[in-house]
């Protein structure tokens, strides 16, 4: 299900490096692991477990946008 997507797309703001419009879980997963900070505490590694689940469909896409949102607000990163 690598082609699932989200109701409404999340907006990642990372300071100075720009922003980037996640539109689902695998973008979430890439984000994750090529673009997200050094602060990486529990939240951080739930999103990535949900966001693979959601992939292979045993979490539902929207339970992983939930969890990466609360992942990018414990990175103190802005995400709408």
């Amino acid at each position: 299900m690598p082609y699932a997507k989200w109701s409404s797309p999340v907006e990642v703001g990372f300071g100075q490096k720009g922003s980037q419009l996640v539109q689902g879980p695998f973008d979430a997963l890439i984000c994750l692991m090529d673009t997200w900070p050094d602060l990486r505490g529990p939240r951080y590694v739930a999103a990535r477990s949900l966001c693979r689940a959601a992939l292979d469909g045993r979490k539902s896409p929207e339970e992983a946008r939930e969890v990466f949102i609360s992942a990018a607000k414990e990175a103190r990163l802005q995400a709408h």
